[in-house]
């Protein structure tokens, strides 16, 4: 048999090299490539499958909701994208430009779009008429581009990632006030359902919010090495752009209004963050809903009862209901190989099928979070399947809810917020809401404003800012950051 345990072989740690182990793993377990762009990876088949898994699932709600999907190009005029000052002043230095078609130059430049607001919002100025039009609620899926980082990190920091993009308009600021909590809500809903994430929703700094929007939500999620991540984000824009690209209705009143507009994403981040929290130095760990392959079956067997054995697994595979199988019947490597190559991959279940399984019309299930097994008879296979799939993704979201929660470290004073930065982790601290003391935090720790988180801010009553000491006017949590 053919054997090639290096594409399998982990040697960085978790524990010891968070950094080096990540990269490792998504290479050899073949999740993704690097290419030949620089901060632009390849998506292997497993990981798109889990990208596409995870958008439709959050395509659902969101129908549910009533959003609709639609698209809008690629390029962005640059006369559009200059149109809103604090807009194109947050985007510019991310921006590609497309200067030429061939040998010609374009009498415009087109910006590779860094996010849709300006070109669609052009479209929207058209459509919106009058309050029968509102509200407008529409979403695309796609990739944008965002150049300026020296360090790109696969799913993490990459200059090109997909997302969605919801882009909605209201004719009044309580509608589009009311639609907040319904993403926030659905985000939740896809972090913990789907991705086994748990995460600290809250509202950004007006340092930390979105370029353009009036304020920004987000949920943030912890990494492993102790370093926060923005996951999914929510913005309430007010008039801002409404006013800039004249997208205004005749009301009931017979008035001409601006419309009030939200925008909101989740993007390939969170696979990243998923492989993260996840993964051990076997391999990945997927979360059930998302794996492309649920249940792998490996045959174990010697010359003579191969096809005993082959027929038996096939048997197997038809009892095992819905769930997405493999038999790996590949003569190319031994079942440890085989064995090695599934828990790296991550897959959730394997099956072990030999002579003493087939005997006693049994097999045996590996869990691969747990790395247990267990011997099942057949028939309470299509149950135990079932039930061990809930279990692993129930196990895997309590671990990483755990671990979040003992990562979050009250500091009322400096010194407390100092130690838990050098610690890893996020620093829940008392702030006046002055900038200045926001960039001195971050100055001199290295840690910025994550957010703040909604369920703290009932503890702000006589608390002092961690920095200046002065009137404290919210409860924010503070970490380094990717």
């Amino acid at each position: 048999m053919e054997e090639n345990n290096e594409k399998m072989k982990l040697t960085a740690k978790k524990a010891d090299n968070f950094s080096e182990w990540y990269t490792q793993l998504l290479i050899s377990s073949e999740f993704i490539d690097y290419s030949a762009v620089s901060g632009m990876i390849v998506y292997r088949p497993d990981s798109y499958f889990i990208w596409d898994q995870l958008r439709n699932s959050v395509d659902k709600m969101f129908h549910s909701a009533g959003i609709k999907d639609a698209y809008f190009p690629l390029f962005i005029p640059e006369r559009f994208l200059a149109l809103e000052k604090e807009h194109v002043e947050g985007f510019s230095p991310e921006v590609a430009w497309v200067t030429h078609a061939g040998a010609a130059e374009l009498n415009e430049r087109l910006a590779v779009r860094p996010t849709s607001e300006t070109i669609m919002y052009d479209s929207y100025a058209k459509w919106i008429r009058s309050w029968r039009d509102l509200p407008l609620r529409l979403n695309q899926w796609n990739n944008v581009v965002r150049w300026e980082f020296k360090h790109p990190t696969p799913f993490l920091r990459s200059r090109e990632f997909l997302w969605n993009e919801g882009h909605t308009a209201f004719a009044t600021k309580e509608e589009a006030d009311s639609e907040k909590d319904v993403i926030l809500g659905i985000y939740a809903s896809a972090l913990k359902d789907y991705l086994a994430l748990p995460g600290v929703p809250g509202q950004k700094t007006e340092k930390e919010k979105f370029a353009g929007a009036e304020a920004s939500y987000s949920i943030e999620l912890l990494m492993p090495d102790g370093w926060a991540i923005q996951g999914p984000d929510f913005h309430s824009d007010g008039q801002k752009f409404s006013k800039v690209f004249g997208i205004k209705f005749l009301d009931k009143d017979n008035t001409s209004k601006y419309v009030y507009q939200n925008t909101f994403a989740i993007s390939t981040r969170v696979l990243g963050t998923m492989v993260a929290t996840h993964g051990d130095d076997k391999g990945l760990v997927l979360p059930p809903k998302l794996a492309m392959i649920q249940v792998v079956i490996v045959p174990i067997y010697k010359g003579n009862n191969k096809n005993q054995i082959l027929e038996y697994s096939k048997k197997i595979a038809g009892l095992i209901g819905d769930a997405r199988t493999h038999l790996d019947d590949t003569d190319a490597y031994s079942p440890g190989w085989k064995f090695n190559e599934w828990e790296l991959k991550g897959v959730p279940i394997r099956l072990e099928i030999g002579d003493r399984e087939m005997n006693s019309d049994s097999v045996v299930i590996f869990r691969r979070d747990t790395l247990q097994k267990k011997q099942v008879k057949s028939a309470d296979l299509s149950a135990e399947i079932r039930e061990t799939l809930d279990s692993i993704h129930q196990n895997l979201y309590q671990k990483a809810e755990s671990a979040l929660k003992s990562s979050i470290h009250p500091a009322d004073t400096y010194e407390e917020l100092k130690n838990v930065i050098k610690t890893g982790g996020f620093s829940q601290s008392p702030w006046c809401g002055s900038m200045e003391c926001e960039d001195k935090i971050k100055e001199e720790t290295g840690a910025k404003a994550t957010n703040m988180p909604f369920d703290a801010q009932a503890g702000i009553k006589n608390k002092k800012c961690v920095y200046c000491g002065k009137e404290a006017k919210h409860i924010v949590n503070f970490a380094k950051s990717y």
